[in-house]
């Protein structure tokens, strides 16, 4: 059977936290916000290994405590200066590990709150899909487009549109092929990397709870999440 690998970019600045480190490395109940993201990936029985992906030079990594990581941790200091790139990069420097039928898991640095049963869900969902998928949620607010001076053009309907989540899960020789043939600045995510192929990925209900760490503001609610879990 196809093995499960993990691969979690986090590489980036978070400069939009305003803050003097790196957002991945921001403590949130009593850890680095990286720590929380990695959790539930290596103690999934189930994912062989998890990769890292850190900028070259990154200093912080090494100063924290990942001993309860230690077997199934595995950093790679090859990030780039998009998501893409380092995701590209790191699937590039694990090829040693990872089959061309393996399944990779793409997941965010800066989203703590992935409950054990949504990873569940998501890769029993997709062990049998042929191309792969993602977390996402239906979009329930009302969509306003805006000009470029902050007014209302028109609502968008929302129907039929969901808000991507990671992890993203996907072959590695065909996750490897559409980052190749991608814009790096374009794809945001790997399923718009997959799409560029001309595949479908899979759509696989995910949870409000796993929200992505963005603004300061964004902390509490997370250590609000992260004790409500347990």
């Amino acid at each position: 059977m196809s093995k499960l690998f993990a691969l979690i970019p986090a590489a980036g600045s978070g400069s939009r936290m305003g803050a003097a480190q790196p957002k991945q490395y921001l403590p949130l109940a009593g850890k680095p916000l990286l720590y929380h993201a990695l959790r539930n990936l290596c103690r999934h029985t189930a994912i062989e290994r998890v990769f890292v992906v850190l900028a070259q030079g990154d200093t912080f990594f090494a100063q924290q405590d990942w001993a309860p990581f230690e077997s199934r941790l595995m950093p790679l200091y090859c990030g780039g200066d998009t998501r893409a790139a380092s995701v590209f990069n790191g699937l590039l420097a694990a090829r040693d590990e990872i089959g061309a039928d393996d399944w990779v898991l793409v997941h965010d640095a800066v989203r703590p709150c992935l409950a054990l049963e949504i990873l569940e869900r998501l890769m029993v969902t997709l062990r049998d899909e042929p191309t792969g998928g993602l977390l996402a949620l239906p979009v329930v607010d009302t969509l306003k487009r805006s000009d470029a001076d902050g007014y209302v053009m028109q609502t968008e309907a929302r129907e039929h549109l969901w808000q991507a989540q990671t992890p993203q899960m996907f072959r590695y020789r065909l996750l490897l092929e559409a980052l190749r043939a991608i814009d790096p600045a374009v794809a945001t995510d790997e399923a718009r990397a997959i799409e560029q192929l001309g595949l479908r990925p899979k759509l696989v209900m995910g949870d409000s709870r796993n929200l992505k760490v963005t603004y300061p503001q964004d902390m509490a609610l997370a250590e609000v999440i992260l004790k409500s879990m347990g």
